[in-house]
């Protein structure tokens, strides 16, 4: 064995022996329930017991002083009935005495302080360390509600003709509201034969919470109620803090027909216990909104998150897309609207800030879209016994029903909360509003049938547009008779060189013969504003929602008569997974109609006439997920302007038209002020014409 590898051997020796003795050695722990009472402490390690750190009993002393309640006998504070009875705790400003439950044993705190281990064993003594350090955190963070952390939920209900409400202890919150009058549409299980009530929202669907305002914020969503039914209509959710102090949320529904809740925030001598700077209030409420109609593509198309700025107009988030909004503004109210009914909430003094979220539900079929919202209301008093008030609407898209909660002014303003019904633009809506729902409400007081309803206002709209519908259907008879003469003038002035001369002997020939082009458009035109102010209204009228007639068993919906299942590509997101009926007809009727009205107006042109074919059948596409009352509508419509085109053709005579253009010739003619106008412009062209063709000239 040479020098180099005694050396390296050595080396390796050192390296060992130095390993063995610096690395740490292993505790074995032995378990407690193997070992006998009296020897426990010396098999134990010291590392095992845990303890408060004397910053940490500091801490639990003065939470206890600041927070818990005044004894009656004594000048210490203490903290019972805590964490579902897991410690009772008392403190006379330096100690801290009492009990701490763990797993059902009753330990006392001086024993545990002291890990007094022949009274227990060491995961008791650490649990019950665990146990005091998160109260004495929890009771720094909640002060007074932290007593409120745990208890037993309870639900009391609410009710009147209309609306059925359910409160929960649990959070102090409306946590489901129904519908009375309202059957849902939407049944997964189409077997079921039983309509079930509309239920807007109910317990994991919703969740509205109030963040009290302390230096750290308390979500009321937390917290246990103390319920009390104050009277048959009147519900307070409180949190007595102490014998003379609580907060709370009071609800009260009226009797009747109501769906207004009102929502005040009460309290009693607050400001005596909570030292706060914070003067904010702030609100978080979330919805998944619930389906309740058959199509889901319309309905989710016509839901929303809508809100009003104070003194302003009312907005909304995108329908159709995920859609987000931070609004440094103040907000008169918030409501999450589906297609026929909405739930709002009103704010006396506005919201200062408001954050809005939509979120389009895609796979889940009870559910269209998730709503939140977190605002906040300033100048929060403690000392208030009402800081701030509320008003809760549950309930449908109802056109006078909204009208009359406008009225109801909050800061003498106008709430707008008929802007949840998408009637169109403002000429449109104007029609609505001011003729067509007086119209329609005023026969549904005499007439229960929805179908009949629809048939006879169609019959009143066409006999107040009679006189436009004739005037244009005599334009179109006058043009027809001087087609001839006009493609003479066409034959004789052909070309864009010869296009100013030709427009001018046109225009001497319709004055002469007492006809205006534009007298065939004009009275139609007049008549599109009532068009699409019935394509708005329909899909948003709920009067029809679940009225049957004929075949269809929801005007407010599709009448499908063949539907599928599956997705199709195109067609399934455009057309749909059905054919309605009444869509059909409708179609059929306008190609019908389409063939009358070509024929009538002598149009020859082959482009313009496959395109007027064409049209129908866009319409079809188009209109097949809308509701059966508004292609109904349409139907009837057509139909009635189909007879009056014959009738027409009877009362008007090729040969009292072509005598009526003969007297027309002979009169003297006055030029109106139009056709003095496009004759000078002829004129101007004409000049600019020949200008531009002499420069041509001059340049050659």
């Amino acid at each position: 064995m040479d020098k180099n590898t005694i050396i390296g051997l050595l080396l390796m020796a050192a390296v060992f022996f130095g390993f063995m003795w610096f690395a740490p050695k292993d505790k074995i722990e032995v378990p407690q329930d193997e070992v006998a009472p009296e020897n426990r402490e010396t098999v134990v390690p010291v590392a095992a017991i845990d303890s408060l750190s004397p910053a940490e009993m500091k801490w639990l002393v003065r939470n206890i002083v600041d927070h818990g309640v005044i004894e009656t006998h004594a000048d210490s504070a203490f903290r019972a009935d805590y964490s579902n009875n897991l410690l009772n705790l008392s403190t006379d400003g330096k100690t801290v005495s009492g009990t701490v439950n763990v797993n059902g044993v009753t330990l006392d705190w001086k024993d545990v302080e002291a890990a007094d281990l022949s009274k227990m064993t060491v995961q008791q003594q650490r649990k019950a360390v665990e146990i005091v350090r998160a109260a004495s955190a929890e009771i720094g963070r909640f002060g007074k509600f932290a007593p409120f952390l745990t208890g037993t939920d309870s639900i009391l209900k609410l009710e009147n003709d209309v609306l059925a409400l359910e409160l929960s202890s649990k959070s102090g919150s409306i946590t489901r509201a129904e519908l009375k009058k309202y059957d849902t549409e939407y049944t997964p299980d189409e077997s079921k034969k039983r309509k079930e009530k509309v239920v807007i929202f109910e317990k994991g669907t919703d969740s509205f919470q109030f963040q009290i305002p302390l230096t750290q914020e308390i979500a009321t969503g937390d917290l246990y109620f103390r319920p009390t039914v104050l009277n048959d209509s009147t519900v307070l959710m409180s949190l007595p803090i102490a014998e003379d102090a609580y907060w709370g949320i009071e609800y009260t529904l009226p009797k009747g027909d109501s769906y207004v809740v009102g929502m005040k925030v009460v309290q009693k001598n607050m400001g005596a216990y909570i030292e706060s700077n914070n003067r904010n209030l702030g609100i978080d409420w979330q919805q998944k909104l619930m389906r309740q109609e058959k199509g889901k593509m319309f309905e989710e198309r016509n839901s929303a998150l809508y809100y009003k700025y104070a003194g302003g107009s009312v907005q909304n988030l995108s329908e159709n897309k995920n859609d987000s909004e931070d609004r440094q503004a103040k907000i008169r109210w918030i409501g999450f609207k589906n297609q026929f009914f909405s739930s709002v909430l009103i704010s006396e003094r506005p919201f200062n800030t408001a954050d809005f979220q939509s979120k389009v539900l895609k796979d889940q079929p009870y559910f269209l879209k998730d709503f939140s919202t977190q605002a906040f209301v300033n100048d929060y008093d403690w000392n208030s016994p009402n800081p701030a008030n509320f008003s809760f609407f549950i309930g449908p898209n109802l056109y006078p029903l909204l009208s009359s909660i406008d009225r109801q002014t909050v800061a003498d303003e106008n709430l707008q909360m008929t802007r949840l019904i998408p009637l169109g633009w403002s000429v449109f809506r104007w029609i609505n509003t001011g003729v067509i729902i007086p119209i329609f409400n005023f026969l549904g007081t005499f007439i229960h049938n929805y179908g009949i309803v629809i048939l006879v206002m169609t019959f009143f709209i066409k006999l107040v547009l009679f006189p436009l519908t004739y005037k244009s259907y005599r334009s179109q008879a006058v043009m027809r008779l001087l087609q001839p003469e006009i493609k003479e003038l066409n034959e004789k002035y052909p070309g864009q060189q010869n296009a100013m001369v030709r427009q001018q002997k046109m225009m001497a020939l319709y004055n002469k013969a007492g006809a205006n082009p534009m007298s065939g458009c004009l009275p139609m035109l007049l008549q599109m504003p009532i068009l699409f102010a019935m394509f708005t209204f329909f899909p948003s009228a709920i009067e029809l929602r679940g009225q049957s007639f004929l075949w269809a068993h929801d005007l407010a919906a599709p009448d499908a008569i063949i539907s599928w299942s599956g997705h199709i590509p195109l067609i399934t997101d455009y057309f749909g997974n059905h054919i309605s009926l009444f869509c059909l007809l409708m179609t059929i009727t306008n190609i019908v109609y389409t063939r009358i009205n070509m024929q009538t107006s002598g149009n020859q042109m082959p482009g313009m006439k496959w395109m007027m074919y064409l049209m129908p059948v866009f319409f079809m596409i188009f209109f097949n997920n809308y509701a059966a009352g508004l292609s109904y509508y349409y139907f009837l419509s057509l139909l009635i302007t189909i007879a009056q085109t014959y009738a027409f053709r009877y009362i008007i005579k090729e040969e009292d038209v072509r005598k009526k253009m003969a007297e027309n010739a002979k009169k003297p003619k006055k030029k109106s002020g139009f056709m003095a106008r496009l004759e000078e412009m002829q004129k101007q062209q004409q000049a600019m014409m020949r200008e531009q063709q002499k420069r041509a000239q001059s340049r050659r």
